[in-house]
């Protein structure tokens, strides 16, 4: 039965183009101690439930977020109700809310095409070639300031564009900020364009971004994982991964949060090509990684890594694959901790805050694991808003109250940077 309509979906998608979400629904579940939390995690290896973990089992504490597809629906419920698991729906039907996200897309961009960066509309999502047009009237507005690096190609070729932000010399200490490793994590990427456009505002009037652009470069990759991104407005809202087939597996794609070389293949990373958390078959096996890899070893003097992700509102440095603290724990906490603080201080967005490992979950082949590995002391993964009204389809008008509080975080770590 599951393998027909496995082969009915892909027809559907093959034959509509689009992947629907109706009658799935996001359930928040709460375990009430240890035994709950494991049988929680048992159905995270019930692959023929086909559940999305969009917030996987980490502590009794933290809720866990699953996207259950219509025809799962009653199973996992009564799973759940036979083990006095709590549990209350927090998206009723996935499909309406995309439905709505997808009509404000297309009214927004019914108005007129954005002639410069000051006419791009900030406060909606945009697709992968509205983004790309932007970084280029951005480098051709802001010519002295930025410019655009192509450092690899994606797996289906699209170029991986980095912008620099740069007032000369060569080899300069760099910072290096990423969004949207994840392609489904929209509000990413859409903060990624609107750091961008405030990197060249702010120059020059910012005393304290002015004074680190006139010691350091700022590397931004706005869309880290295009085929992924690509992929969640053409077919699949919910696509996590890259876009690259995996050899005798019907299954697409590595998560390319768990392909860096740093404890590759450990807990906390699958090796089911079907696992929305695939590792890959080799550590840098995706180009979206290895290009990134090379980047950093060829340029040498990158002195703070910021890998941006949502959703869960956290601030994480290193580990996630083993217990040992880093070197510069307190360091890096007390970082953190004043980073928060100056977000919060904005709307109130309270933020978590410590170790992968100690603040979520083990997690193995992860970005900053990799880059601390490297001697970038100042490593960090933001997961941005919200913790679970809305999830990965955050609403565009918190497109840009997300971008600015963050940019307040960012502004705390890059000044550290560039004064240590």
């Amino acid at each position: 039965m599951m393998k027909g309509l496995l082969v009915f979906t892909a027809l559907l998608v093959a034959v509509f183009g689009k992947e629907t979400f109706e009658g799935h629904q996001v359930l928040r579940i709460t375990a009430k101690d240890e035994v709950q939390l494991s049988l929680i995690r048992d159905l995270e290896e019930m692959e023929q439930l086909q559940l999305d973990f969009w917030r996987e089992a980490t502590d009794v504490a933290t809720p866990v977020d699953v996207r259950v597809p219509f025809h799962s629906l009653q199973a996992t419920k009564a799973y759940l109700e036979a083990q006095d698991i709590q549990y209350a729906i927090m998206i009723k039907d996935l499909q309406t809310v995309l439905d709505e996200e997808q009509q404000q897309m297309q009214s927004a961009a019914r108005a007129a095409e954005p002639r410069n960066t000051d006419s791009f509309d900030y406060s909606n999502y945009h697709s992968i070639s509205e983004i790309y047009r932007f970084q280029d009237m951005l480098v051709a507005e802001n010519p002295n300031l930025v410019s655009k690096m192509v450092i690899g190609q994606s797996y289906e070729g699209r170029p991986l564009n980095v912008l620099k932000f740069s007032t000369g010399g060569t080899k300069r200490p760099a910072i290096w900020i990423d969004t949207g490793i994840h392609s489904r994590e929209w509000v990413t990427q859409a903060s990624g364009t609107w750091f961008a456009k405030k990197i060249v505002t702010d120059y020059g009037r910012d005393p304290v971004l002015t004074a680190i652009l006139n010691k350091m470069d700022i590397f931004l990759e706005i869309v880290t994982n295009p085929d992924g991104f690509y992929y969640t407005h053409s077919s699949n809202r919910m696509w996590r991964k890259t876009r690259k087939p995996n050899p005798g597996s019907s299954c697409v794609g590595v998560d390319p949060n768990r392909n860096w070389d740093a404890g590759f293949g450990g807990p906390g990373a699958s090796g089911s090509p079907c696992s929305e958390t695939y590792r890959g078959p080799k550590a840098h096996s995706e180009s979206e990684v290895k290009s990134i890899v090379d980047f950093v070893k060829s340029h040498g003097n990158i002195k703070a890594f910021i890998s941006i992700h949502a959703y869960s509102q956290m601030l994480l440095y290193p580990y996630g694959y083993t217990r040992t603290p880093v070197k510069d724990q307190r360091e890096l906490h007390s970082l953190a901790k004043k980073a928060i603080t100056d977000l919060a201080s904005l709307y109130g967005t309270r933020y978590r805050y410590g170790s992968i490992i100690n603040t979520i979950y083990q997690a193995s082949g992860g970005t900053i694991d990799w880059t601390y590995n490297q001697g970038i002391k100042y490593s960090y993964t933001f997961e941005l808003r919200d913790t679970g009204r809305y999830g990965f389809i955050l609403p565009a008008n918190q497109i840009i109250p997300t971008a600015s509080e963050t940019w307040l975080a960012l502004m705390a770590i890059m000044d550290h940077t560039s004064k240590n």
